[in-house]
């Protein structure tokens, strides 16, 4: 088989990329998923993330882990990512967050040329159809749905009205380029027609409503084990279905868009990387890049959780088993209540410091209990609040554990291996108790879970280092640039190499200070523009 354009990973970027490219009637696309279609009712009802989220079972999830961090007390952290069309969007909080401007300008000045924030602004509306209406910020004709929440609780308000009360500003647009107060969030959400209220995935957005053209295949259940190559060219994909190996040739371009973990592996699989990452297990040098799986950078995040009589939230009871049958009823005939919820619903973009120029944390409120990432169940109900370092400064890597490309990657974040990380989180914790400690919200609280006093910094870093992990948002190890570890240009050409680009969020040189799902769908509508262009030029 052949196609001009091979496109490895249906997530996020690759379900925006192979939608956008396909456009051309003179182009063809090929697709390669390793998961499958991404449209089951798991992943088209919100809250049923709380089944595919944990990985136990595996259900449209990689359910990665970590190696031991030193950091968190020598725990293996859980890094659950998206497998089948839409990726992660498939199966995260539906969270609309674009970041902060300045984040945009850093990259600039780090040699990404035209990847500013007003160069990046046109293509986040362009993915946009905005449930709020078409201005100079927000796009409302995109194929992304994005909307207001549904149903938020009145918990949730009352998080909102805590901060308020606290001089915390109220946000009601978190992605004007400044982000910092408190509000609800935007998620990405159907907000017309017979789907309202349901996920709008980026597979749901782009992909799944144009599968039929004919300059597009979309293959799923196809496993990528190495880029072919003649020379320095990269012309095809190795992979496997049910068990046959295939290969599909590229005319023009192979493109991955496996993510932070998985664009890495694929690379260092097909002999790109550092010989001490590709060597070892077996596997012929291509081209050594030092650069490749280097730079990991994610959100790390600690969880405050909360008892409370209130039953107008998740829960373990029988009050509440009965509530959620009516709930599915009304979501169903509706769109609307709790099945349609992002579970974080509450946002806060907080500085620690007044005198920084950014927010420095971000927090999710949820309207439940939440404890090791839904693997843990409390009975009863309750809340929680989710803090998380927006710009750390800690600095991990991807590798390989093995040559066989059906193994999961070496993923070793280096959790809190820069002290300053800490000092944040310790800091935005507290920020954060005194936001649950204010009137509305201290009304609805029986009894706070897993701190019971008022810990020093000493008891606070271990409750840190004992239960903290990521929120999900692994970026950088194909970073951006011209620097001499970077891994693509700011036309994501692999450096050294012909006819080979990444395009998700493994390219971005810094973490972005909130949610990567929106910032990855404008990496590939940036993409498909800068692919064309190229093409035309040709």
């Amino acid at each position: 088989m052949e196609a001009d354009y091979v496109i490895v990973g249906g997530g996020s970027a690759g379900s925006t990329l192979a939608s956008r490219l396909s456009e051309d009637p003179d182009v063809t696309v090929c697709l390669l998923e390793a998961g499958g279609r991404g449209d089951g009712l798991l992943v088209r009802a919100p809250a049923a993330v709380v089944a595919m989220l944990p990985g136990r079972p595996k259900i449209n999830n990689w359910a990665y882990e970590t190696v031991p961090q030193p950091g968190l007390n020598g725990r293996r952290g859980y890094q659950p990512r998206g497998k089948g069309l839409g990726g992660s969007s498939a199966i995260n909080a539906m969270l609309y967050i674009r970041g902060h401007a300045k984040d945009y300008d850093e990259w600039a000045a780090l040699g990404c040329e035209g990847w500013d924030w007003q160069s990046v602004l046109p293509y986040f509306r362009k993915s946009e159809n905005n449930e709020r209406g078409d201005d100079a910020l927000h796009g409302a004709a995109g194929p992304l749905q994005v909307s207001n929440q549904k149903s938020p609780r009145p918990i949730t308000d009352a998080f909102v009205k805590a901060g308020q009360s606290l001089q915390i500003r109220h946000r009601e647009d978190f992605n004007s380029g400044d982000n910092e107060g408190i509000g609800h969030y935007q998620v990405t959400q159907f907000h017309r027609d017979d789907r309202n209220g349901e996920r709008c995935s980026a597979a749901a957005a782009y992909l799944h409503p144009v599968m039929d053209r004919p300059n597009l295949t979309v293959i799923t259940r196809a496993q990528a084990s190495s880029v072919a190559f003649e020379g320095k060219r990269a012309v095809g994909v190795h992979y496997s279905q049910g068990g046959r190996a295939h290969m599909v040739r590229a005319r023009r371009e192979v493109i991955l868009s496996g993510g932070a973990f998985n664009s890495p592996q694929l690379l260092q699989l097909s002999g790109v990387g550092r010989p001490e990452d590709i060597r070892p297990h077996g596997i012929d040098m291509v081209h050594e890049l030092p650069g490749v799986g280097q730079n990991l950078q994610d959100h790390l995040d600690f969880t405050l959780a909360y008892k409370s009589r209130d039953r107008d939230n998740f829960g373990i009871s029988l009050p509440g088993s009965v509530s959620l049958l009516r709930h599915i009823w009304n979501w169903r005939k509706t769109g609307r209540g709790m099945i349609a919820t992002p579970f974080a619903e509450g946002a806060a973009f907080l500085k620690t410091d007044p005198n920084d120029e950014r927010a420095d944390i971000q927090l999710h409120f949820v309207i439940s209990i939440v404890d090791d990432h839904a693997r843990k169940l409390h009975m009863g109900h309750g809340f929680s609040c989710h803090i998380c370092v927006l710009r750390p400064k800690s600095r991990g890597s991807v590798g390989l554990n093995s040559a066989d490309p059906k193994a999961a990657p070496r993923i070793d974040p280096q959790f809190l291996a820069d002290p300053e990380d800490l000092a944040v989180l310790i800091k935005g914790v507290r920020k954060t108790r005194q936001i649950m400690a204010a009137e509305p919200l201290a009304g609805y609280a029986d009894k706070e879970l897993f701190i019971n006093d008022e810990p020093d910094d000493a008891a606070l870093e271990q409750h840190i280092r004992a239960r903290a992990d990521t929120i999900y948002h692994p970026v950088g190890t194909c970073k951006m640039g011209t620097d001499p570890l970077s891994v693509v240009d700011p036309s994501l050409r692999v450096h050294g190499l012909q006819g080979l680009r990444v395009v998700d969020a493994s390219i971005m040189p810094r973490l972005i200070g909130g949610n990567t799902n929106a910032p990855t769908i404008m990496i590939a509508e940036k993409a498909a523009d800068i692919i064309r262009g190229a093409s035309a030029r040709d």
